[in-house]
Formats: structure tokens, sequence, C-alpha cells
């Protein structure tokens, strides 16, 4: 599977790369990408919500009207979740929402997500590039040579480079990560994914295990 390398200008070089069919030409899990969606998500929860039982509430604990003979129900306090200020009954308690998926199922999503943004011509490939200094400016006619102006774009780096990330980190829909920081939601929700060279054989090496 063979997959022509562009430069910065988004002229072709001439050059191919090859990629594994095991990770990029795989018949995706639709269900496997849902439950690494769903952890993604629900270890960005901080879960620290909190409300007031009755046990918690402050109040006196004087019986606040006679056990007979008023025609309503019987009460024995005023922090009662049935009265105004009163505790709440099963409140939210601060908890983790994290859950663990094994390492096979993190790969099998990372691959199926692959596989179809390939058959979806949604990948890229580019040689490596770096900036002298941090520049917006010179980013946004990276954007443009690609035909990736007004598209969520996830850019993957071989390794970090804090000129490219910088140049990146006022652009809305451009996100620049390394091939460690690459991540199922990621890929998702990124309408064009653009692999540098350097970057394949880590991802590639990292999937096949």
């Amino acid at each position: 599977m063979e997959v022509v390398v562009l430069n910065i200008n988004g002229q072709e070089t001439g050059r191919t790369v090859s990629l594994d069919e095991q990770i990029f030409g795989i018949e995706p899990s639709t269900h496997t990408v849902y439950l690494e969606v769903k952890q993604y998500l629900a270890a960005q929860r901080q879960g620290t919500h909190k409300s007031k039982e009755r046990a918690e509430i402050a109040g006196s604990t004087r019986k606040i009207k006679k056990q007979k003979g008023t025609g309503t129900a019987r009460a024995g306090s005023i922090k009662s979740p049935v009265f105004r200020g009163g505790g709440r009954v099963f409140g939210p308690r601060p908890r983790n929402y994290s859950f663990k998926l094994n390492k096979a199922q993190k790969r099998l999503a990372k691959k199926s997500v692959l596989s179809q943004k390939l058959a979806d011509n949604e990948i890229k490939v580019i040689e490596n590039f770096t900036f002298e200094a941090p520049k917006t400016k010179e980013f946004k006619s990276l954007l443009s040579n690609l035909g990736l102006e007004g598209k969520k774009s996830l850019f993957v780096l071989g390794e970090s480079n804090n000129n490219v990330y910088l140049s990146s980190r006022n652009l809305q829909k451009t996100k620049v990560v390394t091939t460690s920081e690459l991540n199922v939601y990621d890929l998702i929700n990124a309408s064009e994914i653009i692999f540098l060279e350097g970057s394949l054989a880590s991802v590639q090496e990292n999937l096949s295990k």
C-alpha cells in the first residue's frame, strides 16, 4: 500500500512511502472505537461534583412539630430532603470516571480509525519540515498549500518541534501532536490527518506490536 509524499508546497516529490496493510487496511471495529472514545472522554471529567446530604446540612435537630394532630405527615428534622433547605437525596459525590481498556483494544481502535481515514482519502504524508522561528503566518501558508484551509487538521510529528507547535497554536482548527501523543479522539475529530514522513515508522512500529 503506497502513498505519495508531498512537499510543503503541496506538490508531489516523486517519492512514495509504504503503509502496513495490517494497520491502514483492516476492517474497522466500530465498537472498539466507541469504547476508546468513551474512555478518553471519561478521563477528562474532573468528578469534583458534590451536594450536601441531610447529615451534612447545618440545622437544628429539634423536632419541628408535634407528632400527631396536625393533619400532615409526621416530621422530625428540618434537614429532611422534603423541606426547602434540606439535604439532597442520593446527591452527586466526588468520583473517578476513568476506566481501563487493555492495550490490544487501544491498538485496534487506532488501526480502525486510520484504516477508515485512508479509505476516505483523508490521510496525507508530507516530507519533514521545520520553521526557523514560530510564525503562524508560515503555518497558515502551509495549510493553504495543502488545501486544508477551513478544515480540521491533525499534524503528526515524529518528535517534538517547538517552532512548529507554537506556529500552529493560535489556529483554532489545527492541532499538532507527536506520535506518542496520538489518540483516537483526535484522529476522529480531524477532517484531514497529515503525517510527517519521519513519523510513520514510529506509528507503524507502535501499532504492530
